[in-house]
């Protein structure tokens, strides 16, 4: 330890980076007092009326960056008022040069490079979760929920969404705002005299100047626990609010690739109308219901394109409204006990036929969600959702049928959440259980291939001390499954359990089993305050333990640890305003004790004296034992590697800002990877941005997993294990064009084009378990045959005589997705939104070249021509229309 700190020590003197720990800490006794509204508030952001004349403005605001606790460059007041519905906030921004202060115009919740105020409040008191309202110097507003004592952007839930107004106006002293904050968009408790706790934050990004009425410390834990007090709020009672929003909505597929034989669809059009509403409605003073009927659950923009060669799926992001608002409180922190895309999703069930139309989603009938907080701290998240059945229409030309085939049940979806705080540092108890049931009987197909019900749960805790300094977390959990035999076998050999590999010896797959059950355990520790930071880990998932029927789960039957200790300086120094240097230890271990992974990083982090900010870091694993490699199959041995990242990224307050990252890979076997990326964003005027954001990357894998075929050797359990060399290149480049008009109208072009390859060589079988090696084909007594029309080979084994056929996975594929998006709120909470989405893509394989446009080839590198080409590949157009109009009852 004293060697290491004695390193620590010599790197701050190399860097100059002064080694001194602020003793300055915040004063979260602060005190700020709301008056009664005089008269009326016209909001119009001048901060004109006679009420405002008598209100009691706070001006003591410190610098958090660039000096922390230094006096700010300019003067701000901020003052309270309240009347039985809503607060108003009015806020004095005074500028040395109001000439100079940014007005860029964006659309809600989206980050700009303008001024702006953040309003910070904790109605609870609770010292852990607070609600933030911001407005910008161009009149954008934004808003987000903190569920933890935690201001990191990543902590911040941006679904949380409520309907409030502001306003700004800007003179000859600088700028002001108006903020109306209805106490129906606010939960608190039901007193006659109301504190809550209470931040204010002014960003003046031309001096990268953050000021803070209570500042944090920036070698300190904490944020809502640090606020100050917002007192004087009496005689209101929490709203028993209730809002119906009714939409309309019709859209219009149009094919760009019609196929006349295809009776099912011939023109490759199909228009559709739909109608529903969605209604909260408070229940008692601290819960919301939420429900929705015929909801609509599109999302505007389309998942990005990608090509996945693990035996484990993509994970997208939630976009649909309804699951996102308020999904902080049924989430579990540890564990992915609940996936929201899991209800809705693309029905599962196989369909045969010479034509077959698939339904992309399975539709929801229903659903329902409860969230709240009660006095007692006892914080409640619960949803359900009823889907229906689907069915895949199919036509085989002989003898000329159509028919239709189930592929998917009619299920039920629920979830529930329970989170109790306690203790003055708000340290939290909780659980969380979440469950499917679907309605198999009379379909052996389906029964056959998915669970009859599903359940999935835990208990998690987190103890805090000297308010988030040190922190014990950790949780308990368990899962159970049933149903038919082959659903259950079908579970036990997916690539999360693999429970048929030939040499595991902790269970084996029971054909015979109608259940299947399992547990995980997790104790963490962590220092998160102060220059030096820890933190230390083990958790614990069986080989049963299963999730993915409501949640996410790669792979079970791991015993993880993890380790990291880091070093931060936060006072600005010579070279550097704040830097980080760190190192990790991680390990993994399967119940068989065999050693799937082990490794270390090195890491570190650097803001500079210009405020552009760097990271670099250096990832290494040792030697170990796949047992996912060969899908099923014996232990396959991995090499050592390591990789190194890095990149550099502007200020955040450049009116152009840009970021790079590089990365690059290799191991001890010959596998490697380069990958550059990057992006800028330029605005041209306050209302139009434009981002690129180009991506690409090379590589080779010398073990890719290419399949299996009977009859191998006894050193690998009788089956062959194909494997090849892979080189492969991917380009991506991400665009997006805003144009805002006014804060609540804009239009929004997200444009991907997208291009990958593949190309195969020196293809053989694992030569043995617990190896790396290949039985290259054409060597070691077998001949290879290439198919004269290049789709593959026929391998010979002179060993036994065997014959089988290899097909060519190489592969190249062009993909263009885009939508246009016009958003106008035409009313407070009432939104109309018009859609046009271009989905194309072609797949160039080997045999089959009318996927290769130009001269694409399968398997070629591709490069800045492929994303040319990918823009005229045939597709499909989406045309949507939805209005909404929000309807406050009370």
């Amino acid at each position: 330890m004293i060697g290491g700190s004695l390193r620590m020590v010599v790197l701050a003197t190399v860097l100059q980076v002064p080694i001194v720990i602020d003793a300055q800490t915040n004063d979260s006794s602060k005190r700020a007092t709301a008056t009664r509204v005089v008269g009326a508030i016209r909001m119009d952001g001048r901060l004109d009326e006679v009420t405002w004349q008598g209100a009691r403005f706070l001006s003591d605001f410190r610098q958090k960056e660039p000096v922390e606790n230094g006096e700010p460059g300019d003067r701000t007041e901020v003052a309270f008022q309240y009347d039985d519905r809503a607060l108003y906030v009015g806020a004095r921004m005074l500028s040395r040069d109001p000439k100079a202060i940014p007005r860029d115009i964006t659309r809600r919740d989206q980050y700009g490079n303008s001024e702006h105020i953040v309003i910070s409040l904790d109605p609870y008191l609770d010292r852990r979760t607070s609600y933030s309202f911001s407005i910008t110097s161009g009149g954008v507003r934004r808003d987000y929920y903190n569920a933890g004592d935690d201001d990191r952007f990543s902590n911040r839930d941006f679904t949380y969404d409520p309907v409030w107004d502001g306003k700004v106006s800007l003179d000859s002293t600088g700028w002001t705002a108006e903020i109306r904050i209805p106490f129906s968009q606010l939960r608190f408790a039901k007193k006659s005299v109301q504190e809550w706790g209470l931040n204010v934050l002014r960003w003046i990004p031309t001096r990268n100047e953050d000021i803070y009425w209570v500042v944090v410390p920036r070698n300190e834990a904490g944020f809502a626990s640090r606020f100050g007090t917002l007192a004087g709020i009496e005689g209101i009672k929490p709203s028993r609010r209730v809002e119906v929003v009714p939409y309309l909505a019709g859209n219009g597929r149009f094919d760009g690739r019609p196929n006349a034989a295809n009776l099912l669809d011939p023109r490759g059009r199909e228009t559709q109308a739909r109608a529903g509403a969605d209604l909260k409605m408070g229940l008692g003073p601290n819960l919301t219901v939420d429900a929705t009927i015929n909801p609509d659950f599109g999302q505007v923009e389309a998942d990005p394109a990608e090509v996945n060669l693990t035996a484990f799926e993509t994970i997208f992001d939630e976009r649909r409204p309804f699951f996102t608002e308020g999904s902080q409180l049924l989430r579990s922190t540890v564990a992915n006990y609940f996936y929201s895309r899991r209800i809705g999703g693309s029905p599962r069930g196989d369909a045969t036929g010479d034509f077959v139309t698939r339904p992309s989603n399975t539709t929801i009938l229903g659903a329902a969600k409860i969230t709240g907080r009660l006095a007692n701290g006892l914080s409640i998240g619960g949803l359900a959702a009823v889907t229906d059945r689907e069915s895949a229409r199919t036509f085989d030309t002989l003898p000329g049928t159509f028919g239709r085939t189930q592929v998917e049940p009619r299920a039920g979806y629920g979830v529930i959440r329970l989170q109790q705080q306690f203790g003055r540092d708000a340290s939290t108890i909780g659980m969380i259980i979440s469950g499917v049931s679907r309605g198999l009987a009379g379909d052996s197909a389906l029964a056959a291939r998915l669970s009859n019900r599903a359940v999935a749960g835990g208990v998690d805790w987190l103890l805090r001390f000297q308010q988030g300094r040190y922190e014990i977390s950790g949780d308990i959990g368990g899962s159970y499954l049933d149903g038919s035999a082959l659903a259950v076998a079908r579970v036990q050999g997916s690539p999360a359990h693999y429970f048929q590999r030939p040499d595991y010896r902790q269970t084996d797959l029971d054909p015979t089993a109608r259940s299947l059950k399992g547990w995980r355990a997790r104790l963490r520790g962590d220092k998160n305050a102060g220059n030096w930071l820890w933190g230390a880990e083990m958790a614990v998932e069986s080989p049963g333990f299963e999730t993915n029927d409501m949640g996410r789960l790669n792979g079970a039957d791991d015993i993880d640890w993890i380790a990291d200790i880091t070093h931060r300086w936060t006072i600005p120094g010579r070279w550097f305003r704040a830097a980080t240097v760190g190192v990790s230890t991680r390990g993994n271990l399967n119940f068989d004790g065999v050693r799937t992974n082990t490794g270390f990083s090195f890491f570190t982090s650097q803001t500079w004296r210009n405020f552009i900010s760097s990271f670099f870091n250096v990832n290494c694993q040792l030697r170990a034992q796949s047992d996912i490699l060969t899908r099923g199959g014996p232990l396959m041995a991995t090499p050592a590697g390591c990789e190194v990242n890095g990149g550099l990224n502007s200020s955040f307050a450049n009116a152009t800002s840009w970021h790079l990252f590089a990365n690059r890979f290799a191991t001890e076997a010959g596998d490697w990877q380069f990958r550059l990326a990057g992006g800028f964003t330029v605005r041209p005027t306050s209302a139009l941005s434009l981002s690129l954001d180009p991506n690409y990357s090379q590589s080779s894998d010398t073990r890719q997993y290419v399949g299996q075929v009977s009859g191998g050797s006894s050193a690998t359990f009788g089956q062959r294990y194909l494997f090849g060399t892979i080189r492969r290149s991917t380009f991506v480049l991400q665009t997006r064009i805003n144009y805002t008009f006014s804060p609540n109208v804009t239009v929004e072009v997200y444009a991907e084009p997208f291009a990958a390859s593949g190309k195969y060589s020196r293809i053989g079988e694992l030569s043995a378990a617990r190896s790396r090696a290949l039985r290259l084909y054409g060597t070691e007594g077998t001949a290879v045959v290439p198919a004269p029309d290049g789709t593959g080979f026929t391998v010979t084994d002179a060993n036994n005589g065997q014959t089988f056929g290899v097909g060519s996975p190489d592969f190249n594929l062009l993909s263009f997705r885009s939508n246009v998006v016009f958003r106008w709120e035409w009313r407070p909470g009432s939104t109309l939104f018009l859609v046009w989405q271009q989905s194309r893509s072609t797949r160039c394989v080997p045999g089959d070249l009318g996927g290769c446009p130009g001269a694409l080839r399968p398997g070629s590198l591709v490069g800045p021509r492929s994303l040319r080409e990918s823009l005229g590949v045939p597709g499909d157009n989406f045309i949507a229309v939805k209005v909404s109009y929000w309807l406050p009852v009370n």
